[in-house]
């Protein structure tokens, strides 16, 4: 099971700031290349990384460099280029904080042309 709601991934072209801010989780939206056009409340505070520091920045390379791996945005990369990316795994953040485990939803909305990295918190 998803700790993304369904009804989010439903909605999900139409996600504005003040929404992605009310949900419980990290939301990031990204271009093709990985530039941040969207980061939202909780991933800044969990990050410690604020939202205007963020947005315009690569999240792979500049924003959360421990994510520029084959596992995450390899996998990213691979889904951008097919046009269909619905990945959910476990991931461990390393950069600007203790290790955080945490689970990580990669998807790209297709009709809308739109990639998400979506993070929540996983138990220890």
């Amino acid at each position: 099971m998803s700790f993304v709601p369904s009804q989010f991934i439903a909605q999900i072209p139409s996600v504005d700031r003040p929404n992605a801010d009310a949900q419980p989780f990290g939301i990031v939206q990204v271009d093709d290349a990985g530039v941040i056009k969207l980061y939202n409340r909780w991933e800044s505070e969990m990050a410690g990384v604020p939202v205007a520091s963020a947005e315009g920045r690569n999240f792979f390379t500049q924003v959360a460099p421990c994510t520029n791996n084959r596992l995450m945005f390899g996998k990213f990369k691979d889904g951008v280029a097919k046009g269909e990316l619905d990945s959910e795994f476990n991931y461990t953040f390393t950069y600007k904080m203790k290790p955080t485990n945490v689970q990580i939803r990669l998807f790209r909305h297709a009709p809308s042309a739109t990639n998400w990295v979506l993070v929540g918190l996983r138990a220890a």
